[in-house]
């Protein structure tokens, strides 16, 4: 966890677990990819709202909470009453209409906003302790020098170790407005005694992007998990990076990131097309047709592009992918995407509270919709996903369900189709190397996880003596028989001797050194060494090689 906090628009949980899904959601998500689906315009409506607001007094739902208050047999909390009824009469629309509390109003959309107030360090709490993973680089903490390993066991002069604390508690605790102050008391394994910090907390960026690396001479790569106001500059600035290290082709990966900001996805797209192609419009009841072009800006309009998506990929991301394919400009690669074609405008409310509501589809340049039915139960909606699993989409390319009544033609001739997401140009399936028995079961019970972080804590100085940057790590490291022996213990000790592990097994050697690694040297080497022998990544190379 962080004391970032990731977005709130999650699924509902699926009846019926699949053998391989548990562990492939949650490594997604703990590889800090949102997966709520969402695609909204930024805009402040509260002066149209307040009159909606006002004129709300001689409604029957007015009247019916007022009676529910008065008369019902138990007290009742009219702010959650308005609040569910709120809820379930968005929900009755469609999938993506929501209502957002105000008490929950920050934390949804700091993400997209791309910053909260914190004292800057993400944390896991392990053992029952709030144990720092990384301090956030150029934040208070890091700063002050609060490092990688240390136990957080006091905040404000009050212990918060072994009390069985939850991450939003900590968040809590942690949390505050910019130029406040919180005192913090760090054990850290080479000092004896407790360390006081006082820390004064400010803003701290939520990046977008993941990472931006070099996959190979030539060739770069850039992973970007929401499409927040930030996303554009932080593309631009590492698009320049990458362009000094010489940088001709590109891979974006989109797998799993569940969209934002249209306005974002727009500015994207126009850095790789050519001036005045089309990149997107969108039309409602009560909105005309708005196209979106691209302009003259593009810093990237005529090189090698691949994107990369999947089932996770949805909105924005579908923005994206759809309107590369559409113009025949980049190679899509991996799996069908979520299938929303659905905008929602926020509107704020008087009391902070805010209500996302669809007021238009977006069409990608060819004229198709991509969103998926949403006739049948929000259950079912959200649960289609794991139904694909079940039909075998993820594993071959002729299982997926396509509308064949829906089909457009690219300019460049290809066949694309509407209504249900979009198919990629070249399929590659779900990798079960990465996902086998002993990997889910380690990861899905939080075991692996726990463990790594432990057995790096007590290694981090000889490990860091021996690999000085993340490229050595990534190129020198080997997952050995040190690494099998200490899991074996700790498994035994938490009962869970019952597990067989070698280290020859590939998808725990590459997890493990990628979870290693990302103690040491964060996304520089968790992402390098996690998509070493990725099939999709390896496909994008070989398109643009």
């Amino acid at each position: 966890m962080s004391d970032t906090s990731e977005n709130d628009f999650n699924r509902n949980s699926p009846k019926k677990i699949n053998p391989f899904l548990p562990l492939y959601f949650a490594l997604v998500l703990a590889a800090g990819v949102g997966i709520g689906y969402y695609l909204t315009f930024k805009a402040d409506f509260s002066s149209q709202t307040s009159s909606l607001h006002n004129k709300s007094g001689g409604s029957k739902i007015n009247n019916l909470l007022e009676y529910i208050e008065m008369q019902y047999v138990d007290t009742v909390n009219r702010t959650q009453l308005e609040n569910k009824t709120i809820l379930s009469m968005l929900k009755s629309l469609d999938p993506h209409s929501d209502f957002i509390p105000a008490a929950d109003f920050e934390a949804v959309n700091e993400p997209l906003e791309g910053n909260f107030d914190g004292i800057g360090v993400e944390f896991n709490l392990i053992n029952d302790t709030i144990r720092v993973v990384t301090p956030i680089i150029g934040g208070p903490s890091e700063k002050l020098g609060i490092k990688a390993g240390d136990k957080i066991i006091r905040v404000n002069g009050k212990n918060v170790a072994g009390i069985k604390i939850t991450n939003k508690q900590v968040f809590e605790k942690l949390r505050g407005k910019s130029g406040s102050m919180v005192t913090v008391s760090i054990l850290r394994n080479t000092i004896k005694n407790a360390i006081d910090f006082k820390i004064t907390r400010g803003k701290i960026p939520i990046y977008s992007i993941d990472v931006a690396y070099m996959l190979m001479p030539g060739i770069g790569f850039i992973k970007i998990s929401r499409f927040a106001s930030t996303t554009y500059d932080e593309y631009i600035k590492a698009f320049n990076e990458l362009t000094k290290q010489g940088m001709k082709k590109l891979v974006i990966d989109l797998r799993g990131n569940g969209g934002g900001f249209l306005k974002t996805a727009v500015e994207l797209v126009d850095e790789f097309l050519m001036d005045g192609l089309q990149i997107v419009y969108t039309e409602g009841r009560a909105h005309p047709k708005k196209v979106y072009n691209a302009t003259s800006r593009g810093g990237f309009e005529n090189n090698g592009l691949v994107v990369l998506i999947d089932e996770g990929s949805a909105s924005a991301s579908e923005i994206v992918a759809g309107a590369l394919q559409d113009n025949d400009r980049a190679t899509i690669i991996g799996r069908r995407s979520f299938g929303k074609g659905l905008v929602q405008d926020q509107i704020d409310l008087p009391d902070g509270s805010a209500v996302r509501l669809t007021i238009a589809r977006y069409y990608t340049p060819t004229g198709r919709c991509i969103q998926k039915p949403y006739d049948k139960s929000l259950d079912a909606y959200y649960n289609e996903e794991y139904e694909r699993y079940e039909h075998g989409e993820f594993y071959n390319a002729d299982s997926m369900k396509v509308d064949k009544s829906k089909k457009f033609i690219t300019p460049g001739g290809k066949v694309v189709y509407g209504g249900g997401g979009i198919v990629p140009d070249i399929f590659v399936s779900l990798d079960t190397l990465k996902f086998s028995h002993l990997v889910n079961k380690l990861s899905y019970t939080g075991a692996l996880n726990t463990f790594v972080f432990e057995f790096t804590d007590q290694h981090r100085s000889e490990l860091l003596a021996t690999y000085k940057t993340a490229a050595d790590f990534i190129l020198k490291y080997k997952v050995g028989q040190a690494e099998v022996s200490a899991l074996k213990k700790y498994l035994a000790q938490n009962k869970m001797a019952d597990v067989t592990i070698s280290e020859q097994e590939a998808g725990f050697s590459m997890l493990v050194k990628a979870m290693i690694g990302r103690n040491l040297f964060d996304k520089d080497a968790y992402y390098p060494i996690l998509y070493q022998n990725d099939s999709a990544v390896l496909k994008a190379i070989a398109v643009l090689k």
